[in-house]
């Protein structure tokens, strides 16, 4: 009965003494943390979506407080107010920064780009897009799996049965980039959103020539450069085969749209076009003219 009571009395000792051992190393060695990164992040939306290229809120707080400026850094969820907050506690001023949203560069619905192949494996753009080219002839289209779907935290990604292709819900969606990450495809990008929620966008990211793209898909930029010759802008550039705008350039005077032959360039959140007038025939000129005279 000693024995047992000895051994438990040395094993409290042991146990007492090396806590005491590790307070004392722990004071020792501690890092003081600056109180400011708990008060970014309390600011900030908590969504840990990676958006802003870190590992989540709490590293953003930290980049924040240890910048000099937060010129590169930005909440893609929280947005502009966010930024305001978190400088306004670190006494460093936002810089006010465009809206963006994701985009979705591939326009090659069931009825452009027919199936040609059935596949029966598990339904992951990432899986199917490791195996072989697709459902379709369109080695570089959506796979319409939806692994943009299920990457989005905010529900701001449909698939769209009639067409097979993802929808993006402006209103809900951050611009947080997982959508982009999650596309083997690298069909969805991130761009400014544009005044009033208008852009110019070249859905397709086809980089064969253009016989072989429009064999693959009725919808495909085929790379024959008369947008980029219409634009006075310099905003369309062509390479590998196919268009692309640079939103930082682009007007939006739409002329590309009308000289895109096979209408693979959207005005996207445009009003309606007014129908043309039709012209007057040369025998209608005259009755025309007198009756202005």
């Amino acid at each position: 009965m000693n024995l047992i009571l000895i051994s438990l009395l040395v094993l409290g000792i042991t146990g007492l003494v090396a806590a005491i051992l590790l307070y004392l190393i722990a004071q020792k060695f501690k890092v003081e943390e600056d109180p400011r990164i708990d008060q970014v992040q309390d600011v900030l939306p908590g969504a840990n979506c990676g958006g802003c290229g870190f590992a989540g809120c709490r590293a953003l707080a930290e980049a924040c407080v240890k910048a000099d400026t937060l010129d590169d850094l930005l909440c893609p969820v929280g947005g502009a107010p966010t930024m305001e907050k978190v400088g306004a506690i670190l006494g460093l001023a936002a810089v006010a920064s465009d809206p963006k949203v994701a985009v979705v560069r591939c326009n090659g619905t069931c009825e452009a780009r027919p199936r040609t192949s059935e596949y029966n494996g598990a339904r992951s753009c990432q899986i199917m897009n490791s195996l072989y080219v697709g459902e379709t002839a369109c080695p570089f289209g959506c796979l319409g799996c939806g692994d943009c779907v299920a990457a989005c935290q905010f529900g701001a990604l449909s698939m769209d049965e009639k067409t097979g292709l993802p929808v993006v819900d402006e209103e809900k969606c951050t611009s947080c980039g997982k959508c982009v990450k999650a596309c083997p495809r690298n069909i969805i990008e991130l761009r400014k959103k544009g005044p009033k929620g208008r852009r110019m966008v070249v859905e397709c990211v086809n980089k064969d020539k253009g016989a072989i793209a429009r064999k693959a898909c009725l919808n495909a930029c085929i790379g024959c450069g008369k947008c980029q010759k219409e634009c006075a802008f310099e905003a369309i550039t062509i390479e590998n085969n196919v268009a692309y705008i640079d939103f930082e350039k682009c007007r939006l005077c739409r002329k590309c749209e009308t000289a895109c032959p096979t209408g693979a360039i959207h005005a996207v959140n445009f009003p309606p076009r007014k129908p043309a007038e039709p012209k007057a025939t040369t025998e209608e000129q005259p009755k025309k003219e007198e009756a202005q005279a």
